[in-house]
């Protein structure tokens, strides 16, 4: 368990931030770009839990909110050759998995798309098309990452199945009389010429 006693420690004052593995990379490196895009995400979610009040859907995003903590370990955990460290906590394909049945299970209620839709509608769905969004910029910045130093898989994959959840959530929150949805609003093109 995580004890924290004292916030500030001075130690990033020279720009640089601390791995799990006790090593130190600059707050600009693009795995701490990926690692802050996915706690923005995280807050994001945060923000449409309290849209969504007490429900079955909030219970789901709180249940990613924490898979991302595990998700931001993972990132700033070194991947190194052979085994990983015994204390090395990474994304599981079984968490991926998990959000297929999600989708799943969410998109067979729905009807099926005949035009993209604008992110918006109830209060709820617009705050989940925006934690959407930022999913999607976290998925780029660990892609990014990716090029530059070896990542877990299945945490990539985590964040691109979180941005697909979440699209079909927005669509289910909108499809939904009980969560104050009505229904996608459908982008027209050239509408506003």
């Amino acid at each position: 368990m995580v004890k924290l006693n004292k916030i500030y420690t001075r130690t990033g004052d020279d720009g640089t931030t601390g791995l799990v593995d006790g090593s130190r990379v600059a707050k600009h490196d693009a795995l701490m770009q990926a690692v802050g895009d996915v706690d923005e995400a995280n807050s994001a979610i945060g923000v449409a839990i309290v849209a969504l009040g007490t429900s079955e859907e909030a219970t789901l995003l709180q249940s990613i909110q924490n898979d991302l903590f595990d998700l931001g370990a993972d990132l700033a955990t070194p991947v190194t050759e052979g085994a990983d460290p015994e204390w090395a906590l990474r994304i599981t394909p079984a968490q991926v998995e998990r959000l297929e049945r999600a989708i799943d299970r969410l998109n067979e209620a729905l009807p099926a798309l005949d035009s993209f839709i604008l992110p918006g509608g109830s209060q709820a769905a617009a705050a989940i098309h925006l934690a959407r969004a930022i999913t999607r910029r976290a998925e780029r910045s660990a892609v990014a990452a990716s090029e530059e130093r070896r990542l877990n898989p299945p945490a990539r994959e985590y964040l691109n199945r979180l941005s697909d959840l979440l699209f079909v959530l927005a669509r289910h929150v909108n499809a939904s009389e009980s969560l104050g949805g009505g229904g996608d609003i459908k982008w027209v093109p050239g509408a506003s010429r």
